[in-house]
């Protein structure tokens, strides 16, 4: 009897949204996205804490009790992950509190629960609405991230799905989930996209390409605190100011009229005009007031022209004309505004392609990856890039890149390096991300020493490999090349200091700087070889002794005198010059150490 062969398990994927959630499976070769018991597709990403202790609800009914008890009910805890309290871009109506290790929890009543633990609960209702609809256990998935988070934000949402009782396959990136939801190959057999993914909580642009069944990430920028969200609060906030002149607002007039700015954005979207009507919002008295789409467009406009300059450093970085684009798709569901179609158009200059569902796209192009990694779909191969350099301090305070950002992954990169001191111990590897040319100016994710036998200056080698797996999760490894003794590292919690709006305080900061930056960066090397220049010659010239003639001894004299004065007087091509005329000035001296050391050698062989 042959053995049986266990069917490959099923592999989820899930679209963890910021407002709503979505999961589904491949069946019989086919993406499908899975409904609830109301025949929804779409899961609101709210979990709800009853006040009488009972279990927590989670989507539509946590949803409807946000308008009674919005200090009860947790929604867009997605933009929480990873963020410290002073970082957090909004005030949400529910307590939030600093926790153990520096980021933020939500605080109901005397309960307290960190990000990752809300989005489990999330995560745990879409397995539990999984298993329902096909019958069978769910234990593996692949869980969609906005591309520009950090690493700390893709290992948070790892341990959510952990936490809820996933294996998780693969952390993938919301546009290039899209890309695999529109089908680059429906375009030709080489064809170019932009992913452009405005969503509640979130915003991501990337260019992609397919060449030969291969998808490439070209390059991805965008902003975690960027989304419909923001748009809500302003319009929010307009609505209390026309309804409330005096500014004493009930709390549940607020619950009110927020839900009703949802409301009118949606409405507009398709209308030029909707009503917001609010019988008894103060009392007795009623408010009413009809909003034009002109008025909303008004407070919407500082927040949608956000995407704009991530749209064109995307483009930048690509290396593509705009002409070189095939299609710009839009997703997200705050793709459906009518303002952010035509900012789109703008940037790109073509119609923008809305053919994709825009809050089922990313889901389903997490099935479809789903599906290729559980063998259920074939043909395609999927390549994701890092969207920021990574490196490490090098002596002199450079930062040394290992892996350029843009660079594919998963990857994996390594330089060897040597002791800069003699009879240093030990290397201290600080890890770096950023764009700038010094240490200082760049982030520091975290830190590993790696001991080695104190030698002369240049006797250690000590390897250093970056790797950075498909999940964009980064892991350090240091090794002894003498004793191949490893400290190894995976980059975690340190990451968070890194949110949003540094990362584009970074990248334009790298530009505005460029030439300061290279200028600092030569002067550092040249001086850091003019010191290494006259702590050799300090040495050589007294061994050197009377084998050095009066003549060479006053020209290393001069050049050394010159060396001395442009370092102190800061002058980069003069130190360059000045270098280079002591390099050339001490051939002799070098020369007759050279010969000194062979002999020295020799007579210790016993060699005449």
């Amino acid at each position: 009897m042959r053995p049986m062969v266990a069917p490959m398990s099923d592999i989820v994927g899930i679209d963890l949204g910021t407002t709503n959630s979505l999961i589904g499976v491949v069946e019989a070769g086919f993406p499908i996205l899975l409904a609830d018991e109301h025949n929804s597709r779409l899961t609101p990403s709210a979990v709800h804490f009853p006040a009488d202790g009972n279990v927590p609800e989670v989507g539509v009914t946590a949803l409807r009790r946000a308008l009674t008890q919005p200090e009860r009910t947790i929604v867009s805890v997605k933009r929480l992950i990873g963020r410290r309290p002073g970082e957090m871009d909004h005030t949400p109506a529910y307590d939030t509190v600093r926790n153990n290790e520096g980021g933020v929890s939500v605080k109901v009543g005397d309960l307290t629960f960190n990000p990752v633990q809300i989005s489990a609960m999330i995560l745990r209702r879409l397995k539990a609405l999984a298993e329902r609809a096909l019958e069978r256990p769910v234990s593996r998935a692949v869980i969609t991230v906005p591309a520009y988070f950090n690493d700390a934000q893709r290992t948070a949402t790892r341990h959510a799905g952990e936490l809820a009782g996933f294996t998780v396959e693969r952390i993938l990136n919301e546009p290039t989930a899209a890309a695999l939801a529109f089908g680059l190959d429906k375009l030709g057999e080489r064809s170019r996209v932009a992913i452009f993914d405005l969503g509640g909580g979130t915003f991501d642009i990337s260019i992609l390409e397919l060449n030969e069944g291969i998808f490439h990430v070209l390059a991805t920028h965008g902003d975690t605190g960027l989304g419909g969200d923001d748009i809500d609060r302003a319009l929010n906030a307009w609505l209390l100011v026309q309804a409330f002149s005096d500014g004493i607002v009930p709390a549940e007039a607020r619950a009110r009229i927020y839900a009703s700015a949802i409301e009118v954005k949606h409405a507009l979207s398709s209308q030029e005009s909707a009503v917001v009507s609010l019988p008894f919002l103060r009392g007795a008295e009623s408010y009413e007031r009809t909003v034009t789409r002109e008025e909303f467009e008004k407070l919407a406009a500082p927040v949608v022209e956000r995407a704009r300059p991530h749209c064109l450093r995307a483009i930048h970085d690509s290396g593509l004309a705009l002409a070189d684009l095939d299609a710009v798709v839009l997703v997200g569901g705050s793709t459906r505004i009518p303002m952010v179609r035509r900012l789109a158009a703008d940037i790109f200059g073509r119609e923008p392609d809305i053919s994709q569902h825009p809050d089922e796209a990313v889901a389903l192009g997490a099935v479809i990856q789903a599906g290729i990694l559980s063998g259920a779909m074939q043909k395609m191969v999927l390549l994701d890039v890092t969207p920021l350099s990574l490196g490490i301090e090098t002596f002199g305070g450079l930062m040394n890149v290992i892996i350029p950002r843009n660079t594919t992954i998963p990857c994996r990169a390594g330089e060897l390096f040597t002791n800069a001191v003699t009879n240093q111990p030990s290397m201290l590897i600080r890890v770096l991300q950023g764009e700038r040319e010094m240490a200082r100016d760049n982030w520091e994710l975290g830190q590993l020493q790696l001991e080695f036998e104190p030698g002369p200056k240049g006797s250690a080698r000590v390897g250093v490999q970056f790797e950075i797996d498909a999940d964009g999760i980064l892991h350090v490894l240091a090794r002894d090349t003498k004793t191949n003794t490893d400290r190894v590292m995976e980059i975690r919690s340190s990451a968070v200091d890194v949110n949003d709006e540094k990362v584009e305080e970074m990248v334009a900061a790298s530009v505005e700087h460029a030439f300061d930056d290279m200028h600092e960066r030569q002067w550092t090397t040249a001086k850091m070889k003019a010191e290494e220049l006259l702590v050799a010659l300090a040495a050589a010239l007294p061994a050197a002794g009377d084998a050095i003639g009066n003549v060479d001894r006053m020209a290393i004299t001069g050049a050394e005198s010159q060396v001395r004065a442009t370092l102190a007087a800061g002058d980069l091509p003069a130190l360059k010059a000045a270098n280079h005329a002591l390099d050339a000035a001490t051939e002799t001296l070098a020369a007759i150490i050279v010969e000194r050391a062979m002999e020295e050698a020799f007579a210790r062989r016993g060699v005449v």
